[in-house]
């Protein structure tokens, strides 16, 4: 087939993209080698809304004070332009495995944005940020399993990689077909309770806030992800890392920092995550990892070199996902079509021993013990 061809089948099908190589994609790394990142602001909390093509999503993750794991999330879809949806997702680890995790995905109705869209409103739900831009509320009474009031409240500065914080996608740079972008907030403190029908959740402790945008099908622009969210007493690390299809020539690009409150230590795309060790999974070919090395390089604003190590073991997989068993329709519409497309999320949070984040920041050495949510997901080869 004429690659023009394909290309055009794969924008409307989701079907596999062609060959377009390396040169196609404009990571943000690029950016970052001049400007590792820059605090994020008010207007880089706006919801794109695109009408085109895209996943956006605003995710609030919690480890609480009582040992409780959690995470709330809007997410924001649009199909070829033709449908719009929204969704809010949400989910109540638990942590010994007595029983399932609570988890709850309802379809929103009436969706909108503030003028400056910087809060998302729905029927019975509802994500603002203050009007100093320091905090979000997150209520939901979409689902009466888990009904959400929680405020997140930011300790150190919000950032993203780079001056945009966004990797480009297309053979013109100037013109791009696709786009991902994040907004990390990594240190934050979180207060309220998820209502379940086991009682309620006390969110009161430790939280991370990541707003990412997805601009194309987000089987093209990922192959494969990895998550990390530490928290300890007095340091947060986030890593995200995502691998492109062989289409773009799977270009690995890693975002994330190391922050403390009130200071961000350092932030950028020098990063790595290797899969240490390799348990699998019997149910299909994926690699799911059982060991994981986490490292970040960057230099801090006085103008010190550091670095940062996370390493041990995952133990069990807290969760395995289908994500096409589990997912909203209006994500199979966004993947229908794809071939070797079959999206699993690993889940882990160590309890057995708490891993240990090693920073060095010019001749100072720092280590801190505390506690790690992580994610490992396959899309396709």
């Amino acid at each position: 087939m004429f690659k023009w061809a394909q290309a055009a089948l794969a924008n409307v099908a989701g079907t596999k993209e062609p060959i377009y190589g390396p040169e196609a994609i404009k990571s943000v790394a690029e950016e970052a080698k001049t400007t590792p990142y820059t605090v994020a602001t008010r207007d880089d909390l706006k919801w794109a809304a695109m009408e085109s093509t895209c996943v956006e999503t605003q995710c609030f993750y919690f480890m609480t004070d009582s040992g409780k794991l959690a995470f709330a999330q809007v997410i924001y879809s649009n199909v070829a332009g033709i449908r719009t949806t929204c969704q809010f997702n949400s989910k109540v680890f638990t942590l010994d495995g007595s029983k399932p995790h609570l988890w709850c995905s309802t379809p929103l109705n009436n969706p909108e944005f503030s003028e400056d869209k910087t809060s998302f409103y729905a029927t019975d739900c509802a994500v603002e940020l203050s009007a100093d831009g320091n905090s979000y509320t997150i209520k939901s009474l979409n689902d009466e399993r888990s009904i959400v009031n929680v405020t997140v409240k930011r300790t150190a500065p919000g950032f993203k990689v780079g001056t945009s914080g966004t990797t480009l996608f297309g053979t013109d740079p100037a013109n791009p077909w696709g786009s991902m972008r994040h907004i990390f907030w990594p240190r934050c403190v979180a207060e309220g309770t998820i209502a379940t029908p086991d009682g309620p959740v006390d969110c009161k402790g430790r939280a991370m806030f990541v707003h990412a945008l997805q601009g194309m099908k987000p089987h093209h622009a990922a192959a494969k992800w990895n998550f990390c969210d530490f928290q300890g007493p007095n340091y947060s690390a986030v890593l995200m890392q995502y691998t492109t299809p062989p289409s773009y020539g799977s270009t690995v690009v890693n975002v994330g920092g190391i922050v403390k409150d009130n200071e961000i230590i350092f932030a950028g795309a020098e990063g790595a995550v290797t899969h240490v060790a390799i348990k699998g999974d019997t149910e299909n070919d994926w690699p799911a990892p059982s060991a994981v090395k986490y490292e970040w390089k960057g230099t801090t604003k006085d103008g010190k070199k550091a670095d940062a190590v996370l390493e041990g073991e995952l133990e069990d997989n807290l969760d395995r996902i289908d994500v096409m068993a589990e997912v909203p329709g209006f994500v199979k519409q966004i993947v229908a079509g794809a071939v070797g497309t079959k999206p699993y999320i690993y889940q882990y949070a160590p309890q057995k021993k708490k891993l240990t984040l090693k920073l060095k920041i010019g001749e100072e050495e720092i280590s801190e013990e505390g506690y790690l949510f992580a994610e490992a997901t396959f899309i396709s080869a």
